[in-house]
């Protein structure tokens, strides 16, 4: 067996007794579980790689079957007003995305509590945030989540920090110490991210991701692998391992969700070119991103339904 083949199948392998054990045999795309009342799921679209205007994108989002959309907070009031008149029109959810590119930490925390505000105002249904920067001191990474807190406890607006690279939640073993010091801190999922970082399926830290997996409020599901954060078509029967245990941490939180009677969002997150691997010289996409987010959309629906 290859080493990538090996990456690949045994982590998958480890997972599977989790992603079966509440399927129905009759249709194994179902996961069943209890619910207890409060529990909720919404799917979201994302407007990365769209062309067009807001409307535009609403509309097209209403009409794929979506719950709401998630966007970068809109930073001027001509967008402002844009997203929230299409948002309106076509009764769309929405939750924003809070971030800061800053190397220098001071102007770092300035502009993205000067997004987070922003955002507040706007009441999404959530605020999810690409949190700090992998390279900044612990410290510093520590602060902007104690802003958060503050932000959630004094607004009631529910703000995650998302699995991310080049972010302070870059790696699973670096998250677990945010974990661990933080009560309050709730979490976006993208575990594609750490797929990438460690360059495996995460069969060998199944404990921190059952610590991250029971923090989750929202989930990004793209679906990585060993040796990137997406696969060019989770359609496609080579990357079914990949899939299956993906399916198996985000079953872990909709089960973990609908225990406690708590609402859960999920957010279809297949990117376009370069996430999308294209072909050379012509860049021509290799799939189609919309194509492969409604599947994705459906799936969850199905699954969870």
């Amino acid at each position: 067996m290859r080493r990538r083949q090996f990456l690949q199948s045994a982590p998958a392998a480890l997972a599977l007794p989790l992603l079966n054990r509440n399927l129905d045999a009759s249709d194994p795309q179902v996961f069943h579980f209890h619910a207890e009342p409060g529990f909720s799921l919404k799917i979201m679209a994302t407007n990365w790689g769209f062309q067009g205007t807001p409307d535009a994108f609403c509309h097209k989002a209403k009409s794929a079957g979506y719950d709401g959309v998630e966007i970068w907070t809109p930073q001027t009031e001509q967008d402002r007003d844009g997203w929230m008149n299409a948002f309106s029109k076509h009764g769309l959810e929405y939750g924003f995305l809070a971030g800061s590119w800053e190397s220098d930490f001071d102007k770092h925390l300035s502009v993205f509590q000067s997004v987070l505000d922003k955002a507040v105002a706007l009441k999404p249904l959530y605020i999810n945030c690409h949190s700090g920067r992998d390279w900044f001191p612990y410290e510093q990474n520590q602060l902007l989540i104690e802003a958060t807190t503050a932000v959630t406890l004094s607004n009631g607006v529910p703000v995650y920090h998302e699995t991310h690279r080049g972010r302070m939640l870059y790696a699973a073993h670096v998250t677990r110490r945010f974990i661990e010091d933080n009560p309050a801190l709730r979490l976006t999922l993208d575990i594609s991210h750490w797929c990438t970082v460690h360059e495996s399926l995460l069969g060998d830290q199944t404990e921190t991701v059952q610590m991250a997996l029971a923090r989750t409020d929202h989930i990004h599901t793209r679906v990585g692998h060993s040796e990137g954060p997406q696969v060019n078509d989770p359609r496609a029967p080579e990357w079914e391992n990949a899939l299956k245990a993906h399916l198996a941490w985000w079953d872990k939180v909709v089960e973990i969700k609908a225990a406690a009677g708590k609402p859960l969002t999920m957010l279809t997150e297949f990117g376009p070119p370069h996430y999308l691997p294209a072909l050379p010289y012509t860049q021509q996409p290799v799939a189609d991103q919309w194509a492969i987010n409604v599947h994705m959309k459906d799936l969850l629906r199905k699954r969870y339904a």
